[in-house]
């Protein structure tokens, strides 16, 4: 009975023993563990216990085909297996390993690497049978090369520590990368891409990527959401290359991509190279490129290639925003929802020595970008001794503070200044038998609410009236009235009207050339602190053709010496004669900072909502972003108009000129015509004076005596000196018959009368 327990017992020892013992189907695999001392016992044999003590395993250049028996090396920390002739391997659910290596390897076709909790690093190069490769579960890796094998696909996700993707030199067609979050280097150059987007990536803000995909087939490449260093994608088919605003991209290579037509890389100082081509149209970059490029563009041949930086409307590479809203207090009790909003606000933004300034929208509400740094953000109004405005300054500092910075400002009266304004835009020319539209712009500059009446005066006998919008309060022979109410502080309106202008076969004929002349007056019971601006004289030519972009001097041809540095008024139109609709239109403006005071500057009106920004000293941009500008020639217009004061400097026979260059979108820009304006002493009449005034006593001491016939109707009498100075003004005169220049130093003057035929002025003298 004990012999057969003893048996028994041998045996269960026996069937134990060979039950630790791995069996390794390639000898090979054996005889390579057991040459590099992993056989611990020498018995000839590698048990699960030998296996399990292993923490390193280099079995490169052994001839093994097959790996099973891996599996029980369950402590591998790294693993090499270069130059063998494997078919397949699996690293899968090692819970220490770190680091893989398995390079060249002829004959394998199949990897998978999955659950491996701890794998810092792996290598898969130079396998050029190798065309499946799945990786899935694993959250410590940081570095991944599969360059040069036959990959046809490769797709990673969740993989929130890898920083490194070497995958170059295969044949893939598809790469799909989400959730990459950490990525900084992507090299995928010389496969068979013909797209890439990686805007799933997930990119963390301040992780940069440094990417080259360049010799692909590439015709699409999606860079939205990601932060770049630098990229190379030359030597594809791409159309077009679009950088984000937000990049701190330093570097861009995009040469040999034929079929290239725009590039879009605005960052300042950096560094672009690329192949320009018959076929480039547009290429965006940063304000301090544009020179250096276009230099570079013209003297190689290709002065096609339109250069701006208008393909975005904020700096590029990294920056922040300043954002708020501006509103005046009128009840005095803190600044709200319900109160009026101050369109048009300026701010003057300074960082260090540069001063630049934004202009808002109509809206009252502003975003400012900018860069990294200490800006001061002062708020400035075209009169400050109307207001007081909380802060009257902000200085905002970033990367510091927050972005977007909200800040929010509010506006109190100061006293009680009455203080209108109103202009005349011509909408459209005026023709000989067609009809001509015009906008009536009135605002309330002052602190107090108003109410009253503005006034339009123009020829009857060669202009009818067709339609206005509101509708006209009275209608006179030659006079237009309409009421207002309850017109607050800071607040604009408008009025559209059209009149048919008399054609050649009318009588009055209206021919082209002519002069047609319109007076507008704003009147309300309080005495007005500016006057000047009460009254609005628009002098336009008639025309039989005309660019529709173009530029008015609104003042006209000639202004006396007395309107030098007072408001001269300018409107820019445009239209956009393509074939879709204009996303984005800029009207550039360089302001002849000899000839005007550049601080002077407000915008009145425009066709669409726009912004203004003033850089560089002198040049101005009216920003039209999304305008989204119809090409029906119903729908196809737009325009702005501002207003600029002149030097006080300029003298008698002095010129200013101005034009402006219209950027639709990508395309060159449209150049106006130049609006030059003379500054001019009392020469230029419609009329003869005698043909419809007579004014006397002359020389007269107190009471200056004006008849005029029945056929004409005044709008305004001004006097001037002989220097060209204005002395006296007479708005809202067209039931004045004398006029009391008692007040007046003797000597010669000049009296000029606006009416609804144009002007005319003769001499007097006060004794």
């Amino acid at each position: 009975m004990k012999k057969i327990y003893f048996l028994v017992l041998a045996l269960c020892l026996f069937a134990s023993a060979n039950a630790q013992i791995i069996n390794f189907p390639d000898p090979n695999f054996k005889a390579k563990l057991i040459a590099l001392g992993h056989d611990t016992d020498s018995d000839g044999e590698i048990s699960q216990e030998e296996a399990f003590n292993t923490y390193s395993l280099d079995i490169s250049s052994s001839y093994i085909s097959d790996l099973t028996g891996l599996n029980y090396f369950l402590n591998l920390d790294n693993f090499i297996c270069n130059n063998n002739p494997i078919n397949s391997i699996n690293l899968s659910g090692f819970q220490n390993l770190s680091s893989i290596e398995c390079n060249n390897n002829n004959n394998l076709t199949s990897v998978i690497v999955a659950n491996n909790p701890n794998l810092l690093g792996m290598n898969f190069y130079g396998n050029n049978q190798l065309i499946s490769l799945t990786v899935s579960n694993l959250p410590q890796l940081v570095n991944f090369t599969c360059s040069n094998n036959q990959l046809t696909s490769l797709a990673l996700s969740s993989l929130p520590r890898l920083s490194e993707l070497y995958c170059s030199n295969n044949q893939l067609e598809s790469l799909t990368l989400n959730n990459l979050q950490e990525l900084t280097h992507l090299y995928c150059q010389n496969n068979n891409l013909t797209s890439l987007d990686l805007s799933n990536l997930g990119s963390q803000l301040g992780i940069a990527l440094t990417l080259w995909c360049q010799s692909n087939s590439l015709t699409t490449l999606n860079l939205s959401n990601v932060y770049l260093d630098e990229l190379d994608c030359s030597n594809n088919l791409l159309t077009s290359i679009e950088i984000p605003d937000q990049n701190n991209i330093g570097i861009l290579f995009c040469g040999d991509n034929p079929n290239l037509k725009s590039i879009i890389y605005k960052k300042p100082n950096g560094s672009l190279s690329f192949t320009p081509t018959s076929i480039l149209e547009y290429i965006c970059v940063a304000e301090d490129q544009i020179e250096d490029l276009s230099n570079y563009l013209n003297n190689n041949g290709f002065n096609n290639i339109v250069v701006n930086s208008y393909c975005s409307f904020t700096p590029g590479g990294l920056f922040y925003n300043i954002q708020g809203n501006s509103k005046f207090d009128e009840n005095n009790n803190g600044c709200d929802a319900s109160d009026v909003a101050l369109s048009n606000l300026k701010f003057n933004i300074t960082n260090g020595s540069i001063i630049e300034s934004f202009i808002a929208n109509v809206s009252g509400n502003y975003s400012i970008p900018v860069q990294a740094g200490t800006h001061a953000i002062n708020p400035i109004l075209e009169n400050p001794n109307y207001f007081s405005i909380t802060p009257s300054t902000v200085n905002v500092t970033f990367p510091t503070q927050t972005s977007p910075f909200t800040q929010n400002f509010c506006v109190t009266a100061n006293g009680v200044h009455p203080d209108l304004e109103v202009t005349i835009l011509p909408l459209s020319p005026a023709r000989p038998g067609f009809d001509a539209t015009y906008k009536l712009v009135y605002k309330n500059k002052g602190n107090t609410t108003q109410f009253g009446t503005v006034n339009v005066v123009f020829n009857d006998a060669v202009l009818d009236f067709v339609v206005a919008n509101p509708v006209v309060t009275s209608q006179t022979v030659n006079n237009l009235s309409w009421n207002f109410t309850n017109l607050l502080p800071f607040e604009t309106r408008e009025i559209t009207f059209t009149l048919n202008v008399n054609s050649p076969m009318e009588t009055p004929a209206v021919n082209e050339g002519d002069v047609l002349n319109y007076t507008v007056t704003i009147t309300s019971p309080e005495t007005d602190d500016l006057p000047n601006d009460n009254t609005f004289v628009l002098n336009q030519t008639v025309v039989n053709s005309y660019d529709p972009n173009d530029k008015t001097c609104l003042e006209g041809a000639t202004i006396p010496p007395s309107k030098v540095g007072d408001y001269v008024h300018y409107m820019i139109r445009f239209e956009n004669n393509g074939t879709a609709n204009a996303q984005n239109i800029v009207v550039k403006d360089m302001i002849d900072t000899n000839k005007f005071d550049i601080n002077s500057l407000v915008p009145i009106k425009g066709s669409h909502s726009f912004v203004t920004n003033i850089s560089a000293g002198n040049k101005v941009e009216f920003i039209f972003e999304n305008i989204n500008l119809p090409f029906d020639d119903a729908n196809n217009d737009g325009y702005v108009a501002f207003k600029i004061k002149t030097k006080p400097t300029l003298t008698n026979g002095d010129t200013f000129s101005n034009s402006a260059s219209i950027y639709f979108d990508y395309n060159f820009p449209i150049v106006t015509n130049t609006a030059t304006t003379t500054i001019q002493a009392l020469s230029r009449q419609d009329f003869e004076f005698s043909t419809y005034f007579k004014v006397y006593p002359n020389p007269v001491s107190t009471t200056l005596n004006i008849d005029a016939k029945d056929t004409i109707q005044i709008s305004s009498i001004n006097i001037y000196n002989t220097l060209g100075q204005l002395v006296l003004v007479v708005p809202n005169a067209q039931d004045v018959k004398t006029v009391d220049v008692s007040n007046l130093t003797l000597g010669n003057y000049f009296i000029k009368i606006n009416s609804d035929k144009g002007t005319s002025n003769t001499k007097f003298i006060k004794q």
